[in-house]
């Protein structure tokens, strides 16, 4: 019983996998969106950025540029309470 139900299960997934595999484009080219052609024409001149990437990190997703700052903040500060001695020298 659980040996037909574990091959009905990765029969299943397989099928889902292999149908999920062709809706993959080929590396190197992207998918162009909508927002893609507003934000080369309009992120410079909107932000007063230097360059597209600046004002897309920066300005459009700072939001999400700030919550990214903070998981790597404490990943260190968690990787670091892992690793330290606590000055306890015998």
């Amino acid at each position: 019983m659980k040996k037909t139900i574990f091959i009905a299960a990765v029969i299943v997934l397989g099928g889902l996998l292999a149908g999920m595999l062709e809706d993959i484009r080929p590396f190197g080219i992207p998918g162009a969106t909508p927002m893609d052609d507003y934000f080369i024409v309009h992120a410079m001149l909107d932000r007063s950025a230097p360059n597209v990437v600046t004002a897309l990190v920066f300005d459009y997703r700072a939001f999400d540029t700030l919550g990214e700052a903070a998981v790597l903040f404490t990943a260190l500060l968690a990787i670091g309470a892992l690793f330290r001695d606590g000055g306890k020298r015998e």
